[in-house]
């Protein structure tokens, strides 16, 4: 399990060729195969960094930045 209960500043790629978190320059990169319509590409990146921390998807929360790419989420 990675260092939980901190911010990470999070960039997100929509409509990308496949899903994956990379981490660069201490910013992650979420990449999405997941349209950003209806909140669905937001679900995608939960999703994904759940996985990516080894944590419950309640546990990941966007705090800022819920209708552009730059995000602030918490992992709590």
């Amino acid at each position: 399990m990675k260092d939980l209960s901190k911010t990470f500043n999070v960039r997100v790629t929509p409509h990308a060729k496949q899903n994956k978190v990379v981490e660069s320059d201490g910013v992650l990169r979420v990449y999405t195969t997941v349209a950003p319509e209806n909140g669905r590409a937001n679900s995608a990146v939960i999703e994904l960094l759940a996985d990516y921390f080894d944590v419950p998807k309640s546990r990941i929360k966007i705090l800022k930045g819920l209708a552009v790419r730059d995000k602030v989420v918490a992992v709590i």
